[in-house]
């Protein structure tokens, strides 16, 4: 419920939106009950979020799509969507479980993804900047 208080021509009106349903707006004003009918039923609009690089280059911003499970090999995955801030390895490192090997930015926080096994890394499937989805391979390590 919003209540709302307007001026018109000098007097005063006491609006209040008590609900809407489908198309139609239940509304008190002064006292008096209205049923109000809108041409359509409300939208909700998303609306995207686009980050602006400092970089003066333009950057194209990549999905990652979840890959095929490897065999084999351990892929250590997102554990939710997010950016990719930074890769800290290489292909050919060697890591040591718990080691922090890629930062990824989620709800507005940096979050450590961590190697889930000793290895050696195999394959990296993402870039700084990338998005990527829940549950996408991001390292391969053996």
């Amino acid at each position: 419920m919003k209540e709302y208080k307007y001026k018109i021509n000098g007097n005063p009106y006491n609006v209040t939106v008590k609900d809407i349903e489908e198309n139609i707006a239940h509304v008190e004003v002064n006292g008096t009950p209205y049923k109000v009918e809108m041409e359509k039923a409300p939208k909700v609009i998303i609306k995207p979020v686009v980050r602006q690089s400092t970089t003066p280059a333009a950057q194209t911003v990549q999905v990652a799509k979840p890959a095929a499970p490897s065999t084999g090999k351990s892929g250590v995955k997102s554990p939710l969507p997010g950016v990719i801030l930074e890769v800290k390895v290489k292909v050919g490192d060697a890591v040591k479980r718990g080691q922090t090997i890629i930062i990824l930015e989620a709800m507005k926080m940096e979050n450590n993804i961590n190697a889930d096994k000793d290895g050696t890394v195999t394959a990296i499937n993402v870039n700084k900047g990338d998005s990527v989805l829940e549950g996408t391979d991001l390292v391969v390590i053996e």
